[in-house]
C-alpha cells in the first residue's frame, strides 16, 4: 500500500513538472512572439544577409601596337527563383507554356543534358519552390547572351525567375608569351605588370547585399548594388611580334642544347623601351616555359662584363686600344692562382683591341692589374657611375640589386679585382648588362628601361611615361667611338666572326662564364652562355642580350655557339620586319643597284607579261634569273642545267623551289621563309642517288 502511494505521488510530481515546464516554453513563446519579436527576426536576418563585395572589371594590357596581352572577361553562375511572381501567377502558366521549349534551348546551349533532363530538373524544382535554384555556373558571355534570347528567360527575372551573377576572369591572349613580365592577376602574390601596376588595374570595388539560403547558395537582393569603379588599361612599349621572335628563338635554342634557363631582352636604343622580354625555364625532359622573370635576377656576367674593363682604361687614358698587351699564351699566375682563357691560344704580344676581340681574361686581368691594383676604388668608380651598383628602374618587381665588392671588405682578396675584370666576384642582372650596352649604342646616353608607355581610362591618358635618362654622357665622345670600333671588331675579327651577316652590321661581345652558386660547384661544369650587342651597328637601332644557364657537362657553351645564334636569329627577324620596312619607305629615289630576281621561266613570265627573253621552253620548270639595272630594260638569263643533276636552288622562292624538287620525285623539308639561301643536296649531285632535301629560308 504504502509502495503504491510512493508510485502515484511520484507520478503526480512529474505531472507537474510537465505542466510547469510546458506553462514556462508557451509563456517564452509568446513573450518572442510580442517582446522580442523584431530582436530576434533582425538577428535571423543577419545571419542570412551579408554585404559581399563586388569586384571592379580590371584594366586591360595592351601592347604598343594594341593587341591585348592580358584582359578580364566576365563569367555567370546562374540561378533559378521558382517563387518568382511571373512563374506562379495564373497557375504557372508561363512555366507551363515555355518549359518545354526552354528545356531544349538550355540542353542545345550548353550541351551538357539531355532536352528531357532538363525539363526534369526544371520541373522538380518547380514543385519544391526553391527559391534559388542553382542551374548552371561560370558560363561565358556569348552563352549569356544566349541564354537571355531563350523561351521565357528573354521576358526578366520577374517574369522567368532568371537570376545572373557576374564574376570577372583573367585572360592572356597570348598564352605563355611575356608571361613573367605581363604577371598574373592572382588573389595573392601578383607578379610582373599586374602587380606593379595593380593599383591603377584594379580600380575600386563595390558592394552588394546577398541572402544566404539552404545549401550555401547566396543571391543578391535587388536594389542594393553599390556599383564598383572600372580599373585603368596599361599601354606597354611590346611589340608581340619581336616578343614572338625572343620566345621562339630562345626556345630553340634551349631544348636544342637541353639548357636549364635562358633569357633573351630586346631594348629600343634611344628611348629604353622594352620591346621583349623572353624567360624560359625548363620544366620537363625538352619542355620549357615562362616560370620565372631570369631578365632581372642576379648572376656573374662573364665576358660581356669586359666591356667596363676597356671603358676604365680608355677613359682614364692609361692606355689606348693600340696598347700592347701580352696575352701569356692564354694562362697567368697571380697571387698563387691562375687567369685561363677560355683556350691555351698560345698569343703573347698583342693589344687592348685584339685582347678584348679575342675575350682574352688574362689580356682584362692583366690591364687592370696593372693599373687599378693601387688604386681599386678607381675602378669601382666606373662600375658606380655606369649604374651597375644599383637597381636600373625597370617597373617590375623583383629586380635583384647587384653585388659589388669594395676595397676594405671582408670579401675583398689580392685576386679580386682581376677577377672582377672578366666578370666575376660581381653579379649583376642581365637587365643591367642590356642598359649598359644600349648606353653605348646610343652614343654614351644612358635611358632607364621601362615598359609602360601610359596609363589610359576611356580613352583619356592619366599618366603618360617617357624616357627617363640616367646619365647624358657615360664617358667621353672618343671612348665611345672606341667602344664601338672593339665592339664591332669582335664581329668582323673575333669571337662573334661566325655570326656575322650579309644584309646589316652588327656589335656585340661574347660571354662565358663558369658558374658556382645554390648547389652548383665549378666541378659540375655548368656554363652561362651570354651575347649582347646592338644593329645595325652604323646607326643603331635594338639592344639585344641574351643569357643562358646550360646544363652540367653541356658539349656546346660559349657564348658565341649558344646565346649568339639566338641574338642572330631575334636581329635578322626585327631586320626584315622593322627595319627593312622602314628603309624601303623611307627610300625615294632611283635605285642604281642591280636587282637580280629567281625563279621559273614559267613564273617569270607571269610576273612580266612582256619580257621578251629568246626562244621558249616547253618545259615550265626551267630556271632563270631576270636582272634590272638602273637605265636597262630587265633582262633574262636561263641557268644552264644538266639532266639527272641537281639543280641550284639558291635565290628561288618556296613555290618554285618545291616544283623542281617533286619534278625530280625528292621530298622535300624546310626551315625559314623568304628566298631559298642553303639546301642540303649540293647542285650537280646525280638525282638517282638522292630521295630528300632540305631548304633553308631566309
Amino acid at each position: 500500500m504504502e509502495n503504491r502511494k510512493d508510485i502515484l505521488l511520484r507520478t503526480y510530481l512529474v505531472f507537474i513538472g510537465i505542466g510547469i515546464f510546458c506553462l514556462f516554453v508557451l509563456g517564452k513563446a509568446i513573450i518572442i512572439q510580442t517582446k522580442e519579436g523584431k530582436y530576434w527576426k533582425a538577428m535571423s536576418d543577419s545571419a542570412h544577409l551579408r554585404y559581399e563585395i563586388i569586384e571592379s572589371e580590371r584594366g586591360t594590357i595592351y601592347s604598343e601596337d594594341g593587341q591585348m596581352l592580358s584582359t578580364s572577361v566576365p563569367e555567370f553562375d546562374i540561378y533559378v527563383d521558382f517563387m518568382a511572381e511571373g512563374l506562379r501567377d495564373k497557375n504557372g502558366a508561363l512555366f507551363k507554356k515555355y518549359i518545354d521549349s526552354l528545356a531544349i534551348g538550355l540542353s542545345d546551349l550548353f550541351n551538357d543534358k539531355s532536352a528531357a533532363d532538363y525539363r526534369k530538373e526544371l520541373l522538380n524544382n518547380y514543385k519544391s519552390k526553391k527559391r534559388y535554384a542553382l542551374l548552371k555556373r561560370k558560363i561565358s558571355y556569348v552563352q549569356h547572351e544566349d541564354l537571355k534570347k531563350l523561351p521565357l528567360v528573354k521576358m526578366g527575372k520577374n517574369k522567368s525567375g532568371f537570376i545572373s551573377v557576374v564574376r570577372m576572369k583573367r585572360l592572356y591572349p597570348f598564352e605563355s608569351m611575356a608571361k613573367r613580365t605581363i604577371g598574373l592577376a592572382r588573389d595573392s602574390n601578383k607578379v610582373g605588370l599586374e602587380r606593379q601596376y595593380d593599383g591603377s588595374l584594379s580600380g575600386t570595388t563595390g558592394s552588394r547585399l546577398v541572402r544566404y539560403i539552404a545549401g550555401g547558395a547566396g543571391v543578391p537582393v535587388e536594389g542594393t548594388e553599390m556599383d564598383p569603379s572600372d580599373g585603368s588599361d596599361l599601354m606597354t612599349t611590346l611589340d608581340v611580334g619581336i616578343q614572338e621572335a625572343a620566345q621562339n628563338a630562345l626556345n630553340k635554342m634551349m631544348v636544342g642544347n637541353e639548357a636549364e634557363r635562358g633569357t633573351c631582352i630586346v631594348m629600343e636604343v634611344k628611348t629604353g623601351k622594352v620591346k621583349a622580354i623572353a624567360n624560359l625555364g625548363k620544366i620537363s625532359e625538352g619542355v620549357y616555359a615562362e616560370n620565372f622573370n631570369y631578365a632581372i635576377q642576379l648572376s656573374e656576367p662573364g665576358s660581356t662584363f669586359k666591356l667596363v674593363t676597356i671603358l676604365s682604361v680608355l677613359e682614364d687614358k692609361l692606355a689606348t686600344l693600340n696598347t700592347p698587351v701580352n696575352l701569356e699564351g692564354g694562362r697567368w699566375n697571380i697571387a698563387g692562382q691562375t687567369v685561363f682563357d677560355s683556350e691555351i691560344h698560345g698569343l703573347h704580344q698583342s693589344n687592348l683591341k685584339v685582347a678584348f676581340e679575342r675575350s682574352s681574361n688574362v689580356g682584362m686581368a692583366k690591364l687592370v692589374y696593372n693599373y687599378y691594383y693601387n688604386q681599386p676604388s678607381r675602378f669601382i668608380k666606373h662600375i658606380q657611375k655606369l649604374h651597375l651598383d644599383s637597381l636600373t628602374g625597370i617597373d617590375i618587381p623583383g629586380e635583384g640589386k647587384p653585388r659589388i665588392y669594395k676595397p676594405g671588405t671582408n670579401h675583398w682578396s689580392k685576386t679580386t679585382l682581376p677577377w672582377m675584370s672578366f666578370g666575376y666576384n660581381l653579379t649583376v642582372t642581365p637587365m643591367h648588362t642590356a642598359m649598359l650596352y644600349n648606353a653605348v649604342a646610343n652614343n654614351g646616353v644612358m635611358v632607364r628601361p621601362y615598359l609602360v608607355n601610359a596609363i589610359v581610362k576611356d580613352g583619356e591618358v592619366l599618366k603618360k611615361f617617357d624616357p627617363v635618362v640616367l646619365d647624358s654622357n657615360i664617358t667621353s665622345k672618343q671612348t665611345i667611338a672606341d667602344l664601338k670600333e672593339c665592339l664591332e671588331g669582335v664581329v668582323l675579327n673575333g669571337t662573334a666572326k661566325s655570326l656575322a651577316s650579309k644584309d646589316y652590321s652588327f656589335a656585340a661581345k661574347t660571354g662565358t662564364a663558369l658558374v658556382a652558386d645554390k648547389g652548383i660547384t665549378y666541378k659540375d661544369k655548368v656554363y652561362q652562355s651570354s651575347f649582347a650587342g646592338y644593329f645595325p651597328a652604323n646607326d643603331p637601332q635594338y639592344t639585344i642580350v641574351v643569357v643562358i644557364r646550360n646544363k652540367k657537362h653541356a658539349a656546346k657553351f660559349y657564348g658565341g655557339s649558344v646565346a649568339g645564334p639566338v641574338f642572330r636569329d631575334v636581329a635578322d627577324q626585327i631586320y626584315a620586319t622593322h627595319i627593312r620596312k622602314q628603309l624601303q619607305k623611307n627610300f625615294d629615289g632611283e635605285d642604281s643597284v642591280k636587282y637580280v630576281a629567281s625563279a621559273t621561266v614559267n613564273t617569270l613570265a607571269g610576273v612580266f607579261s612582256n619580257l621578251k627573253y629568246g626562244n621558249s621552253d616547253s618545259n615550265a620548270s626551267v630556271l632563270a634569273d631576270v636582272q634590272i639595272s638602273k637605265g636597262k630594260n630587265p633582262e633574262l638569263h636561263k641557268r644552264s642545267r644538266s639532266k639527272g643533276l641537281m639543280p641550284s636552288l639558291i635565290g628561288l622562292g618556296l613555290k618554285d623551289a618545291i616544283a623542281i624538287c617533286e619534278e625530280n620525285q625528292l621530298k622535300v623539308t624546310f626551315s625559314g621563309a623568304g628566298k631559298v639561301r642553303e639546301q642540303s643536296v649540293d647542285a650537280g649531285i646525280n638525282l638517282k642517288t638522292i630521295n630528300n632535301i632540305h631548304l633553308v629560308l631566309r
